[in-house]
């Protein structure tokens, strides 16, 4: 990211380290990590993230900037090649997937996250395969959350709407009962109403008490509802600061805001 960047804001512009007190242990510390798909070629180039517990934080930035891959470099799908990833204190850098979901771990993918096939009951039993006699205290959890799973039961998630399969798939990894939550664009291609009621329900999954790190393409929607947000160019850490610092700074606006959403 070029010095021409720089924020004059309360935002802070290229931060070169995350600074966390040290009586407070994040529950997710991700440092300087480096990762990409290919022999050779990162996709993260030192990015650096925390996430205290009971905390909303959101990645934003443009489209190839590496928000997705960190995301699955945290829950193991892709490598990570340097830089060190820690949840409440303990290393997870370079755990699998299943070992992470036994730790807290859960996540959502933009896309395919439910199986078509299955009826959203089977869907969320998915989530408790590890632990199937926890499914009538977990599933009730989640219908508390959204009494449409509970009522539509029986009907086959293929049938569902963009924004109904989106509520099968984080209430899937909330059966999961995890500590952390991945989300990747859970907005992305829903209407305008079927964001808002995404959005909502991300609120209030939070408001139980689970961290949630969120990538999102609706910047500025995104940025309205976190408690903290991360924007993320070229695998880099660009800008950080709160929701509303990142949505007020001039600079952010200008370079990204603008582009990135304009709802």
């Amino acid at each position: 990211m070029s010095e021409q960047a720089a924020s004059s804001g309360a935002v802070t512009p290229n931060p070169p380290h995350t600074e966390v007190p040290p009586h407070k242990v994040p529950l997710l510390n991700a440092i300087d990590v480096e990762a990409g798909y290919f022999p050779g070629v990162n996709i993260l180039n030192g990015m650096t993230l925390h996430a205290q517990e009971g905390e909303l934080v959101g990645i934003i930035g443009p489209n190839g900037a590496g928000k997705s891959t960190f995301l699955k470099a945290v829950f193991g799908l892709v490598g990570v090649r340097s830089g060190t990833m820690a949840l409440n204190g303990h290393d997870i850098t370079g755990l699998r997937a299943d070992e992470l979901v036994r730790q807290g771990v859960g996540f959502v993918p933009q896309t395919n996250n439910v199986f078509p096939s299955l009826t959203i009951e089977e869907n969320l039993q998915m989530g408790v395969y590890q632990e199937p006699k926890k499914f009538p205290e977990r599933f009730e959890m989640v219908t508390t959350l959204f009494p449409m799973l509970g009522e539509r039961r029986k009907q086959r998630a293929g049938s569902l709407s963009g924004g109904e399969r989106q509520m099968v798939a984080m209430s899937r990894a909330l059966m999961m009962s995890p500590s952390l939550l991945l989300l990747d664009e859970p907005s992305a291609g829903l209407s305008p109403a079927l964001q808002d009621e995404v959005f909502l329900r991300v609120k209030e999954i939070n408001a139980t008490g689970v961290t949630i790190v969120m990538v999102e393409q609706n910047a500025r929607r995104c940025l309205q509802i976190v408690d903290r947000g991360y924007v993320l160019d070229q695998g880099r850490n660009a800008y950080e600061g709160t929701g509303r610092e990142l949505a007020n700074d001039p600079k952010v606006i200008e370079l990204y805001l603008g582009s990135l959403s304009q709802a």
